[in-house]
């Protein structure tokens, strides 16, 4: 009976929605490809570019003053990131990063202003909302179709689908820290007459800045996350050498690299947790 219904050709619909979408904004997609890799690809290689001991010790001395000058994270950014020098995956871990720091700051710089708004109007919030579940329920893979379809294969689709997936956390939390604040403090401050954007940026903003930290920490960690899935539309570093490793079924070379993600994702999640004042 199933067989009798007419089939819905979606494919080709959404294809062809596609081109349109491209044709119409060409003017805005082509220089974002061109511009956006060969720029993203010189801060990568830049970063790169720079000695392996330099940035070692630079790691190190940030963490023990960033930690409050304890021994646990300045020792394991040692450890780690000699391990990684060693293994020769050095380069790969410094795209990688530089991939995770610009994806990472793309999103804070447009989730925090958004969340902003959400906490401000009801209407935002209704409209956002259900935006901000479909970027977070829809699987990883899947982001990785629009960023092909727009942005071909490169750093910058790399980046526009980690960009996606991983804006939603601070968004929620700033929008979630905001409406937390205490409703007494905001009446106090409008009884002495504060404008609206004193009481957001004397008061509402310094009171939620252990909850907006704690959604950057989880934006930080999901463009990680991202990032390495998305070596499977060029972008570079560690993915990369994981999903070669996969394909030729070399399990040395793919623990190497993978161990390196870890020990990554481990210093950069430390970083952003002492930078939250609750946590040190």
């Amino acid at each position: 009976m199933l067989d009798l219904i007419p089939r819905l050709p979606i494919p080709e619909k959404v294809e062809a929605i596609t081109d349109i979408i491209q044709d119409i904004f060409s003017f805005l997609f082509d220089p974002i490809k061109s511009g956006g890799n060969d720029t993203m690809e010189w801060f990568a290689e830049g970063l790169a570019a720079i000695p392996a001991i330099i940035v070692i010790l630079a790691v190190v001395i940030l963490a023990f003053f960033v930690s409050g000058k304890r021994f646990g994270l300045p020792a394991f950014s040692l450890v780690g990131l000699w391990l990684i020098y060693n293994q020769g995956l050095w380069e790969e871990m410094m795209l990688t990063f530089a991939l995770v720091l610009i994806s990472s700051l793309l999103s804070i710089i447009i989730g925090i202003p958004v969340g902003i708004l959400m906490s401000k109007s009801k209407t935002a919030k209704n409209i956002i909302t259900p935006v901000l579940d479909f970027m977070q329920t829809m699987p990883a893979f899947v982001y990785l179709i629009p960023a092909v379809a727009f942005f071909s294969i490169g750093m910058v689709a790399g980046i526009f689908s980690s960009l996606i997936f991983a804006t939603p956390p601070t968004v929620r939390l700033t929008n979630l820290g905001i409406r937390q604040v205490s409703r007494e403090l905001i009446e106090a401050s409008e009884a002495y007459g504060s404008t609206g954007s004193q009481k957001l940026f004397k008061l509402e903003l310094p009171m939620a800045k252990n909850t907006i930290m704690a959604g950057i920490n989880q934006t930080v960690m999901l463009s990680l996350s991202m990032v390495v899935i998305a070596s499977m539309i060029g972008a570079p570093g560690l993915g990369r050498e994981v999903l070669t490793a996969l394909q030729k079924a070399q399990i040395g070379t793919g623990f190497a690299a993978g161990i390196s993600i870890v020990i990554l994702a481990i210093i950069i999640d430390r970083f952003t947790q002492y930078l939250n004042p609750s946590k040190k």
